[in-house]
């Protein structure tokens, strides 16, 4: 029969036995979609679960560390031990978790892992903070609690001091090892949140590098400086940043400071106008005397700051003391109005003989403005009486410094004072034992000129009009250079000079000038040095667009280029150096000469390579 046939019509359609295989494919399909989807939510609530206790046990090391620093400060040695350990235990809990087999699955992923392996690199840096750092340094820090450095008469506990020195310099490199491998941890690509936690702890273990350099720094040459080892003295200048100088103002003001065994106290107080000038010179070199030679800066103690390299000074200081004196000092220090005003936030207001209190907010004032306008002794035409103003000026300090040097209510508020006013270079510091002065010569307390290569512009005014209207001058430094393609690129340096002197009747200490030729009250005559890289040369220097001359000179390898600018009362003038420099290798470095003002500053200077 046909195969076609109706006998034969059944053979078209299902069996019987054939007809549940579709339904039961689809069953099979549901359990296995339901099995991958029961599977993919274990894997996400896992995932979840362990990114939280991640986030959980960070979180935790980030708050104990925090609480073992607090402990630490409040005196609480056990209780920092306690929280450093905690820190410690969560740091490593969350790293075991960012390295298990499922994290380090999805890190290896191309593209796709890019946030995993960032927080396992994370996670890596944070146990070596928690491990190699926090725990050693809080075992140290046992002898170094603020409130246990300084006693209770307000001396430095320096045996202790001295003792951590050795850990404290292997925790210090140790740190800034971490914050090398902290700026080696890739981006995490599409997951913002990561990235800013990424860049939270570069930022984070850099500052704690630091801190402890510096903090090693202060071990190694503190127990010495004061007077562990046998007493020293030291020549510290008052600066009066209202007229400006090289190392920050003119000195205004002295004392010399004795330390013992951790003591410090005033041995003597005394004006500039009591340095004498039949002084013998110092020779500093050829290159200072061609520089500064003509103001006599070894002689004469109001121009013995012109250069921006403090060492320079310190030596003068101490030259002139021992001739003054008969004592050789150990050393030099310098400090300005504006940190006083640190500390006094510190320490507390200060009273003087009067009753007048001087305190945080007003000492910058008092000293650099409203004495010179309060001990006018002729109405007619203006002149003070500048002994009693020095006097007073005088009185001012010595306050200051006995109120330090006395007993310290928060020593970690002094310390962060101190801090403050050392990174803004308010307070510098040299000592004639050439061991110490080597390791503050690498610091910002050291204030020196470097003799590296590394790109430079060190912008540096001097008063040259013998008034105090700087306190009344605003900054904004502009450093710019071309790319490193060659073996010179081109660079420019542009300052612009405000004078914000106010319309009032100051005396002529203040307002006016020296010069023979007189000019409106509230000129401002300033000199103007650019310390530039070494090997640079000057194409052009203008005043407002203008063609200037520039004196030519040489510091410590820097060609220094000096143009003498007047800017009168209200005005802004623009210098601008156009230089040729060397494509020298290193990071750009625009130093802050500390004046009142608190400059604008642009650096975009490429950085070239080796």
């Amino acid at each position: 029969m046909d195969a076609k046939s109706p006998n034969n019509s059944h053979s078209d359609g299902p069996t019987p036995a054939e007809a549940p295989t579709e339904p039961r494919r689809s069953t099979v399909r549901r359990r296995v979609l339901i099995g991958v989807g029961v599977g993919a939510v274990a894997v996400v609530a896992w995932f979840g679960f362990s990114a939280w206790q991640v986030q959980h046990n960070l979180t935790g090391a980030r708050d104990n560390a925090q609480l073992a620093k607090n402990s630490l400060l409040d005196g609480n040695t056990e209780g920092a031990q306690r929280a450093a350990a905690e820190a410690r235990e969560r740091a490593a809990d969350a790293q075991d978790n960012l390295h298990s087999a499922p994290w380090s699955s999805l890190a290896a992923v191309p593209g796709l892992g890019a946030p995993f392996e960032s927080a396992q690199q994370m996670s890596d840096v944070v146990v070596g903070l928690t491990r190699d750092v926090l725990t050693p340094a809080v075992d140290v820090g046992v002898a170094l609690s603020p409130r246990d450095l300084v006693g209770e008469g307000g001396n430095v506990q320096l045996q202790p001091l001295r003792d951590a020195a050795p850990t404290l310099q292997e925790t210090s490199i140790a740190a800034r090892n971490l914050a090398t491998q902290a700026q080696g941890i890739r981006g995490a690509g599409y997951v913002g949140l990561v990235d800013d936690a990424r860049t939270e702890l570069q930022n984070r273990t850099d500052d704690v590098a630091k801190l402890l350099e510096n903090t090693t720094i202060g071990a190694k040459v503190l127990p010495a400086m004061l007077g562990l080892d046998g007493p020293r003295s030291y020549f510290l200048a008052f600066q009066t940043n209202a007229e400006a100088r090289g190392t920050g103002g003119l000195v205004g003001g002295y004392s010399v400071i004795r330390a013992s065994d951790g003591k410090l106290g005033i041995e003597k107080l005394g004006k500039n106008s009591e340095v004498t000038y039949d002084k013998r010179p110092l020779d500093l070199g050829p290159d200072y005397k061609s520089m500064y030679g003509n103001y006599n800066p070894s002689v004469d103690i109001r121009n013995s700051n012109l250069s921006s390299h403090f060492p320079y000074a310190g030596q003068i200081w101490q030259s002139m003391w021992a001739q003054e004196s008969g004592e050789r000092v150990d050393g030099a220090i310098a400090t300005d109005p504006v940190a006083l005003s640190y500390v006094l936030a510190a320490v507390g207001p200060v009273t003087l003989p009067d009753g007048e209190v001087v305190d945080a907010s007003n000492v910058v004032e008092l000293t650099e403005s409203t004495a010179y306008t309060r001990f006018i002794t002729n109405e007619a035409n203006y002149t003070e009486d500048n002994a009693e103003r020095k006097e007073y000026l005088q009185t001012i300090a010595g306050k200051v410094v006995e109120k330090m040097t006395g007993k310290i209510e928060s020593p970690q508020r002094l310390l962060d004072a101190v801090g403050r006013a050392a990174g803004e270079r308010r307070i510098a510091v040299w000592s004639s034992h050439p061991e110490e002065q080597e390791i503050l010569a690498g610091t910002t307390l050291g204030y020196t000129v470097p003799e590296d290569p590394a790109p430079y512009a060190g912008v540096v005014i001097n008063n040259n009009g013998g008034n105090k209207l700087d306190y009344y001058l605003d900054r904004e430094i502009d450093y710019t250079a071309a790319d490193c393609t060659g073996d010179t690129r081109t660079s420019a340096v542009t300052v612009r000079l405000t004078n914000n002197t106010p319309d009032t009747n100051f005396p002529r200490i203040v307002a006016g000038t020296f010069k023979d030729k007189p000019l409106p009250y509230g000129t401002n005559l300033a000199m103007v040095s650019l310390l530039s890289t070494n090997g640079a040369t000057l194409t052009k220097a203008s005043i407002d667009g203008k063609q200037s001359f520039a004196i030519q000179g040489n510091e410590l390898g820097h060609p220094v280029f000096t143009v003498p600018v007047t800017i009168p009362k209200g005005a802004t003038v623009e210098l601008r150096y156009e230089l040729n420099e060397p494509t020298a290798p290193g990071e750009a470095r625009v130093p802050i000469q500390p004046l009142v003002d608190d400059p604008k500053v642009t650096v975009n200077a490429p950085a070239c390579g080796g």
